[in-house]
Parts: structure tokens; sequence; C-alpha cells
């Protein structure tokens, strides 16, 4: 009888450890880093903002990041990137009433900004290329996007611009 209990035991941590190595994440070329984001200027979902809104908007950013620039930097290279500040493109006008607490509005005179370091490493672990970027569109609005329902659209655009231009090498 004691037999059943340990086997059933054994089989379900067989299956647990199974499921925890199918959800390890694979090991990435890109690290993205936010420093202090309670302290960023504009990260939030609503006049108040919210830690939860502001974590998934970070997260978001970090996801297009490490699929962007895994495309772009060449084999055996590594990508490390530290946000300073993040401010999003519009803002939030609380004198238009209580029902628009949440409505961002996007105006040419809030664009997005971002301010950045970055080290780009070899496979020996030498540095390629570092630096500290501040990234402004001021002309934001006036871009052509292919995803118009996208709300970070204007700063992945921005992103895209930075990959560009730091990440990926001349071909």
């Amino acid at each position: 009888m004691k037999t059943l209990p340990l086997l059933l035991t054994l089989a379900l941590a067989g299956t647990s450890a199974a499921v925890a190595a199918v959800d390890k994440p694979e090991p990435t070329r890109v690290v993205v880093n936010f420093f202090e984001p309670e302290k960023f200027t504009d990260v939030k979902d609503g006049s108040f903002g919210t830690d939860k809104g502001r974590d998934a908007t970070l997260k978001e950013l970090r996801d297009y990041i490490v699929e962007r620039a895994e495309k772009a930097l060449p084999a055996g290279q590594k990508l490390s990137v530290t946000f300073l500040d993040v401010d999003l493109a519009g803002d939030y006008e609380p004198w238009r009433g209580p029902r628009m607490d949440d409505v961002r509005i996007v105006k040419d005179i809030y664009p997005p900004r971002f301010k950045l370091a970055f080290r780009i490493l070899n496979e020996a672990g030498d540095t390629v290329k570092e630096g500290e970027r501040q990234l402004t569109d001021l002309a934001f609005m006036s871009r052509l996007t292919i995803n118009r329902q996208d709300p970070l659209r204007y700063e992945k655009d921005m992103l895209n611009d930075w990959i560009r231009s730091d990440v990926r090498t001349k071909s």
C-alpha cells in the first residue's frame, strides 16, 4: 500500500520537473533593465498611474527590444540595455475632467523620450560598443506606422531607429 503513494509522488514530481523544463526560458543575448522605474517621467496608465500598468508597459517594451535586437545583433554578440528614464508619447490632461483620467492625449508637444545606456559585447566578453543615448522623436506624429492600433507604436518606432543605428552592424 505504501508503494502507491510513493509512485504517485514520484510521478507528480517527474511531471512537474518536465513542466519546469518546458517553462524555462531560453537564454537570450539581449538583457533589458529599468533603473528605478518608479522615478521615470511618464510610464503611467492613467492620470494617477498604477504599478501594474507601469510594469505591463515596461514588459512590453522589454519584449519588443529583445525580439528586435536579437535579429539585429551579429552572431556571438550580446547586448545589455539599461533605461534611465522613459517618457511615453502623449500625456494625461486632468483639466479635461474625471471621465478623461485614463485617456492619453497625443499631441506634437508630448513627444516620446528615452534615456538609456547600452553595451554590446563580443563572444570573448570584450566591449564592442557602448554609450548613453537620449532618444527623442519630435516628428513622431508624421511617421507612417504599420500598426496604428498599438498604443506604443511611437516608442517602438523610435526604438527601431536606435537599434538600426547602434545595434545592427553595417553590412
